[in-house]
């Protein structure tokens, strides 16, 4: 079970780095999420002075206009969200000018691609080997498990292991 649990398991992200959840302009909350890479079962942390701020999460449409209505409200200045399904999820801070003054963020989340679902490539004839792959997310979306050159039953039984593990994951 605590093998299980430990593959379940996201990444923790404090929203703002060092500077935390504020208003005072020292990090453009956008930006910053624009270069993390968001998954599903990966924690938000909002760490702000709960006496002149707060945490809510609202629809798209109230995150464009800055419209404090909430879905969820985080009022303790220590506040966690787990990201449970991929999308978009938005944050706004809903004191007074504080949104209008960049205190909001637009969290953009994927399904995690288990790393031994990725085929490894195979050997080339005449000794040439294409160049290798450094991030799994630049392989092309045409290269299928059909395509791949050749496929031994032991890897197949493993990226269906971790497939369904990932999907046990998910559901719990």
């Amino acid at each position: 079970m605590m093998a299980f649990s430990g593959a379940c398991s996201g990444a923790v992200y404090r929203v703002g780095d060092s500077v935390g959840w504020n208003s005072r302009g020292l990090v453009d909350y956008n930006k910053w999420a624009s270069v993390k890479d968001f998954n599903v079962r990966d924690t938000l942390i909002f760490a702000y002075n709960n006496q002149f701020h707060n945490v809510m999460q609202v629809s798209d449409q109230d995150f464009q206009s800055c419209n404090a209505s909430a879905i969820s409200t985080y009022t303790s200045g220590s506040d966690t969200s787990t990201l449970k399904r991929p999308g978009h999820y938005y944050f706004l801070c809903g004191a007074p000018g504080h949104c209008q003054a960049g205190q909001k963020v637009d969290i953009k989340v994927t399904l995690p691609v288990p790393k031994s679902s990725i085929p490894s490539p195979s050997p080339s004839p005449y000794g040439f080997s294409p160049p290798s792959v450094s991030h799994p997310e630049e392989i092309s979306p045409s290269l299928t498990l059909s395509s791949a050159p050749t496929l031994n039953f032991s890897k197949l039984g493993f990226a269906i292991t971790a497939f369904m593990l990932s999907l046990l994951c998910f559901v719990f």
